[in-house]
């Protein structure tokens, strides 16, 4: 096939699509794991309550780390995917290659600029995203975040180069690079000796991941085939186009983050509350990264392309098949998280410098996410549904009510209930976000989902309640599972921790069986999503080649 040869409409590839979200869940998942670890060794040194360096460190991380999730998570990307994936489809690599080496060029020199910006700020803006720190807690607060922001422009590139790989329908590259940042933290982080050592080593160590995590992307990059050079920065009507659609695009797929960004603001007042917030969002995170995010990726460049070709068939049934398999996933992890938040949190954090009252507060702002989760995960599938028609300003509008929605809601439970009302507000504008924009797609008839699908919904809904109802229970008589385990010791691992780890092995392979059983999905539609047809290839844009 030659450059300049468009590809044929393909009718809906669901198989691989779900192939495609399979591989880059399984390095997510890889990631998670090791961020897990990062999360509890952090906890051990640094601890929530009982010190400030825990409360400093994650709001220093934050704020660059909020810009990485906007762009990692498909802000950018999100513009950039489609009108790559159509330079490729109708004028070739080199074209649609210039206009990556150009938008990488902009990109970067606009990160560059935040970040010298924020630099040189951060003593006062450290008021404005954190009022509750004060002395010490603040000047530390503003040094941990100088040292982190330079991962900004690190991670812009390493973002938009994942574009370049995603609409080439290469996944493991970019699935793959989070991992580094887990790695190099863990690996700076072991050595400290004290408190305020640990701080400042994971804060070095986030730099040493950005600059790996970019290169790795660079690299696939090069070995994917594509030429994307280093370049002067300049606005082209192309890249002028591009600006005007990834700004509001950057604002619509920021909607969790900035949504959890204003909750960090408003609990900087209680000690503990902003490390409180960032436990709770490694657990109920997880599935959007898992399932949200991986499929919504990987749907983006499959929908754009059945958009382009104008096959509306195609495309209601890619975002069926999506939304099936996200909530048949998303579900039950809401319900776990809801039915046994303290379990967790006691059986997996408590230790060291983290508490048994880190972890009763940790677990009353974890139950309040949990009803959340499957909004976090439905709102980055619908993004990409206006994204694939370029459209990013609807989404934009849609977020910023959700943001609106979240201050309201934030400051008035807040009051009432204390850290657990600010992760309640985070759930309700979730859910506002996502009425929002399933309502929109309906009056333009973008998408509707079958009756076939509601009613795979609904028993996967069962069958999720049915699970959350028996991992309840489990909570309820915790003692009695632990106690036969009383003088059992695996390594790190004493009785608490072996029943979190065989509780939740328990509940993952017994959940198909549930799914399965109330006929949410069959065993035949996993197969033939995970298997490849005979004859078909991901190979559906020029130049593509084999995921990896």
């Amino acid at each position: 096939m030659t450059a300049t040869t468009a590809p044929k409409p393909v009718a809906a590839k669901s198989s691989g699509l779900i192939r495609s979200s399979a591989i880059y869940s399984f390095f997510t998942l890889i990631s998670r794991v090791l961020g897990f670890a990062r999360d509890v060794v952090l906890a051990y040194y640094l601890g929530a309550s009982a010190t400030f360096a825990a409360d400093a460190y994650n709001m220093g991380f934050s704020f660059p780390n909020l810009f990485r999730r906007i762009f990692a998570e498909g802000a950018f990307a999100s513009a950039f995917v489609p009108a790559y994936s159509k330079a490729l489809a109708t004028e070739g690599e080199e074209v649609a290659d210039v206009l990556a080496a150009d938008a990488m060029a902009v990109l970067a020199a606009g990160a560059i600029a935040v970040t010298v910006a924020a630099e040189l700020a951060m003593p006062w803006l450290m008021y404005v995203i954190a009022p509750g720190f004060h002395g010490p807690k603040h000047d530390l607060a503003v040094h941990l975040t100088q040292i982190m922001m330079p991962y900004l422009p690190f991670m812009a590139i390493y973002a938009h180069l994942s574009g370049v790989l995603n609409g080439r329908n290469r996944f493991i590259f970019s699935a793959a690079a989070p991992i580094l940042l887990n790695l190099w933290t863990l690996v700076a982080v072991w050595p400290a000796h004290n408190t305020l050592q640990a701080a400042y080593y994971a804060s070095w160590g986030v730099i040493v991941a950005g600059i790996s995590q970019a290169a790795l992307l660079w690299w696939g990059v090069r070995r994917s085939g594509a030429n994307v050079d280093i370049r002067r920065p300049r606005l082209t009507p192309a890249i002028k186009a591009l600006i005007g659609l990834a700004v509001p695009g950057a604002i619509a797929a920021s909607g969790s983050q900035v949504n959890i960004f204003i909750s960090s603001m408003l609990v900087s007042q209680v000690n503990g509350a902003r490390t409180w917030l960032t436990v709770c969002d490694r657990l109920y995170m997880l599935p959007q990264s898992l399932v949200g995010v991986a499929i919504g990726v990987a749907l983006l460049p499959s929908l754009s392309r059945h958009v382009h070709a104008g096959d509306k068939v195609g495309s209601h049934r890619a975002i069926d098949e999506a939304v099936v398999f996200s909530l048949a996933l998303s579900l039950p992890a809401a319900a776990a998280l809801f039915s046994m938040p303290f379990f967790l949190i006691d059986g997996l954090y408590t230790r060291g410098a983290f508490t048994h009252f880190d972890a009763l507060a940790t677990a009353k702002a974890l139950q309040q996410y949990a009803w959340g989760v499957p909004a976090f995960v439905l709102s980055q599938l619908f993004n990409r549904v206006f994204f694939a028609s370029q459209d990013t300003r609807t989404p934009m509008r849609f977020t910023l009510i959700a943001a609106g929605v979240n201050i309201a809601a934030g400051v008035t439970l807040f009051h009432f209930v204390g850290v657990a009302g600010i992760a309640a507000a985070t759930s309700l504008a979730a859910w506002v976000n996502v009425v929002m924009m399933v309502s929109t797609l309906h009056k333009r008839g973008l998408y509707e989902p079958s009756a076939k699908t509601i009613s795979r919904l609904i028993r996967v809904l069962v069958a999720s309640a049915a699970m959350g109802g028996l991992l309840a229970l489990a909570s309820h008589d915790r003692g009695l599972l632990e106690a036969p385990l009383h003088h059992l010791r695996l390594g790190p691992l004493g009785p608490k921790e072996l029943v979190i780890v065989g509780l939740s092995a328990l509940a993952a392979v017994s959940f198909p069986f549930l799914l399965f059983a109330s006929g949410g999905l069959t065993l035949s539609e996993i197969k033939g999503a995970l298997r490849r047809k005979p004859g078909e290839s991901d190979k559906t844009v020029p130049g593509a080649q084999d995921l990896g």
